[in-house]
């Protein structure tokens, strides 16, 4: 009896045992759920976050992507904008050098036409001091430049047309001097500057008489008498002048 009390209170407090490690295992089991949830939710939260911001990264990189694309866009307009300026300015730049050239050659221009107003201004008031519009020049010259020096400055060689004239102009020279009659154009044919006919002529004995064949124009020799004193010289030949407005 005793003996058999024994093995119940064994079995009893075995029992007991395995019923307080069973309820300890299920408490460790609760726990380990517990933990592996909250894990879970952890871990559930986190791949969430993770989404989200990779959705915001995804989204900012496709701004981004934007914003590169306007910006080369824009560089790329910047770029043309900037060539056509640079074409405009070097076309302008030439324009510049151009203008500047001709401004310079106006120049040249101006002061040349000036020195030509002095002149023409101070033989104008040479001509106007005498009344017969004469002016002898000082300077030895050909016919031709000698004529295109005093068409120059608005007057041409003097023209002899009457007696009175030839004794006048005969009579304020010293030197020989061109007038304004040669048979250039047309051999033995005489006319004046202003293309009319010789009428009257003051020659020298045996005048004209196109010696060589070249003598084509007309000096006055102030040394022979006053009358007749025309000789026909080359062209070429350098004399002084009388200029007549």
């Amino acid at each position: 009896m005793e003996r058999g009390s024994r093995c119940l209170v064994l079995i009893t407090v075995g029992l007991g045992l395995i019923c307080v490690l069973l309820l300890v295992f299920i408490i460790l089991q609760h726990n380990t759920i517990r933990a592996e949830r909250d894990l879970m939710k952890s871990y559930k939260n986190t791949v969430e976050e993770l989404q989200d911001n990779y959705t915001d990264l995804m989204t900012e990189n496709d701004q981004l992507h934007s914003n590169f694309s306007s910006c080369s866009h824009k560089y790329m307009e910047l770029e043309t904008r900037v060539k056509g300026l640079t074409a405009e300015k070097n076309q302008l730049q030439g324009n510049i050098n151009s203008l500047s050239q001709k401004i310079l050659e106006l120049e040249d221009k101006v002061k040349d036409l000036t020195a030509e107003k002095s002149k023409v201004t101070s033989l104008s008031d040479e001509l106007k001091k005498g009344s017969d519009g004469l002016f002898m020049s000082n300077d030895a010259k050909s016919w031709s430049d000698s004529r295109q020096y005093c068409r120059d400055r608005g007057a041409d060689l003097v023209i002899i047309n009457t007696e009175e004239k030839q004794r006048h102009i005969s009579s304020l020279v010293k030197e020989r001097v061109w007038i304004g009659l040669s048979d250039i154009e047309n051999e033995g044919n005489m006319k004046w500057v202003d293309n009319s006919p010789l009428n009257q002529g003051f020659w020298l004995k045996g005048e004209p008489n196109d010696q060589g064949g070249t003598e084509d124009c007309i000096e006055l020799m102030p040394s022979n008498p006053v009358l007749n004193n025309w000789n026909d010289l080359p062209c070429s030949e350098k004399k002084e002048f009388i200029c007549e407005k």
